[in-house]
């Protein structure tokens, strides 16, 4: 398989490993929705991808139906209020501290494949088995986005990469090609993948009726499909209702003669009524289980760029246009992406969040068709998370008013806001912060033992049990123990307070005082910090 080579690859290649767990401290003042945004299951997390992306991963690994990202184009262009040539100030801080002195000489493509590298690795981890990543890219960067995915993901588990209309007219200034689209490069994670079922058919079909009121909905008659080859068995003629004898095509009928004869008796192959010949209805319902294109240039059905600027502007009307995002996305076509890849109950997860048009997406999607679907947000820009991200979702959910003077309702839900912690979970010494809450460390214990998102509960040393283990976890006086160790350690009382499990068991804590016994009762004894590799 062909590779991708580039200045610092080799730096970036395990730097996902390196980079520290943190915790997500809420803003309530940020928030949005009852409780302060807890309930609705919404996030938006300030803070830099990567670090925010490994905060995430111990609760939501493996979870996360549809992935859908924007990074930077790598244009060159500096006047993007997302930097698009990856040339910020955080990002050369990055470089700096994980390539080292040979990061001040990448070129522009080389800082953009090493600004990707490990943040594509961590993504890959938070799908589900029926999830899929969505990535919109230009021209700048597709190839080396796709080779570079090829070897994250595999070569096998590339689906397509659509090509978007994202431009309404073509720029007449152009020295050479009006560029006019996008790609959305899409990779799943499990090699079944299918996508829902594609667009509105019952308004780009509209050759389909129903006059007879046929059970099965609306219908067109087409011509009954003929033999690719010739077959002997599949040449037969057809004798109608009033005698006249229709005769097979060339190379015979698709099906067979009992074949044929089913249908005609269900009514989905007909005699037309003069009997020289045969109809097959097609029905509607069965065209909407087609797979989608590969080519979106409906504008009505996808949006474009220029309409997602004007409403950007008609949501934050009281702002001056050169404030805001110059290309977001329309919510249009990421409603799109949602159609193919969520149902109802997914959970999105957009870690280059910007003006927040995903998160607007899934809201109305969900007041279009009663869903509950979930989002989580990660933006880095400290003004635009609160400001423009947060905002937006805010408004878009509340209701707001338009430049017009308009009250424009809102979709309903909320959101909760959060940024990473300044220091990491365990401290330089690798010691256990002394502020960690026991679910806090239980999501880490789980992660580690399991590499899934932790859902458990939040009073029980028993946090689950994960293909024939029980995983226990004793900190932060679980146990409600007052004594100097706080019930986190291993001991003969201890063992029989905690909720019992037959089989074998993992048990996390800061000692071990069972000795020998622990084997005898089937417990692999791990203490913490120093067994969490995570």
């Amino acid at each position: 398989m062909p590779t991708l080579d580039w200045i610092g690859k080799k730096a970036v290649e395990k730097h996902h490993k390196e980079v520290p767990f943190r915790l997500l401290e809420p803003d309530t003042a940020l928030s949005c929705g009852p409780n302060d945004g807890a309930d609705s299951g919404n996030l938006i997390v300030q803070g830099d991808n990567l670090h925010a992306l490994k905060a995430l991963l111990p609760r939501y690994a493996g979870q996360v139906k549809c992935i859908y990202i924007d990074p930077p184009y790598n244009t060159g262009n500096e006047g993007w209020a997302y930097n698009d040539n990856v040339n910020s100030p955080e990002i050369r801080k990055w470089l700096g501290e994980a390539v080292g002195k040979e990061g001040e000489t990448l070129d522009r493509h080389d800082r953009w494949l090493c600004m990707m590298y490990p943040r594509l690795v961590l993504l890959k981890q938070f799908l589900r088995e029926d999830g899929a990543i969505f990535v919109s890219i230009d021209d700048n960067e597709v190839a080396t986005l796709r080779l570079m995915m090829d070897e994250i993901f595999g070569v096998a588990h590339f689906v397509a990469s659509v090509v978007w209309r994202s431009s309404d007219n073509s720029n007449n200034d152009a020295k050479q090609f009006s560029t006019d689209h996008n790609h959305l490069v899409i990779y799943s994670r499990a090699l079944n993948w299918r996508p829902r079922k594609a667009g509105n058919y019952e308004q780009k079909r509209s050759h389909f009726d129903n006059p007879d009121n046929d059970p099965r909905g609306p219908w067109f008659d087409g011509n009954p499909l003929n033999s690719p080859k010739p077959r002997p068995n599949l040449m037969y003629d057809l004798v109608a209702p009033n005698g006249q004898v229709v005769q097979h095509p060339k190379n015979g009928w698709r099906w067979s003669r009992s074949t044929l004869e089913e249908k005609l008796a269900t009514g989905e192959i007909r005699f037309t009524s003069d009997g020289k010949s045969i109809k097959r209805r097609t029905y509607l319902a069965d065209m909407e289980a087609l797979p989608p294109s590969s080519l979106w240039i409906d504008l009505e059905e996808t949006g474009h760029n220029r309409q997602a600027k004007s409403d950007l502007k008609a949501i934050f009307s009281e702002l001056p246009a050169s404030t805001l995002f110059s290309t977001p996305k329309p919510a249009r076509f990421i409603q799109r992406i949602l159609a193919l890849a969520t149902d109802q109950a997914s959970l999105i997860l957009d870690s280059f969040a910007g003006s927040g048009t995903t998160a607007h997406a899934v809201l109305k999607q969900n007041a279009e068709d009663g869903g509950n679907r979930r989002f989580i947000l990660v933006e880095m820009d400290e003004h635009i998370a609160p400001n423009v991200t947060a905002e937006r979702v805010r408004r878009v959910a509340q209701g707001y008013t338009n430049a017009k003077g308009e009250q424009v309702a809102g979709f309903g839900g909320g959101f909760q806001f959060c940024r990473l912690s300044k220091e990491p979970l365990f401290t330089a010494e690798g010691q256990i912060r002394d502020d960690v809450s026991f679910v806090d460390l239980a999501k880490f214990v789980w992660f580690s033992e399991t590499q899934t998102g932790y859902a458990g509960r939040a009073d029980s040393p028993l946090l689950g049990v994960h293909e024939g283990r029980a995983i226990y976890l004793l900190y932060n006086g679980i146990l409600k123990d007052k004594s100097v160790g706080g019930g986190n350690v291993l001991t003969g009382p201890v063992l029989a307070m905690l909720p019992a499990f037959t089989g074998p068991k993992v048990i996390y804590a800061a000692a071990n005082r069972l000795g020998a016994r622990a084997a005898r009762e089937g417990i692999s004894f791990k203490q913490t910090p120093y067994s969490l590799e995570v």
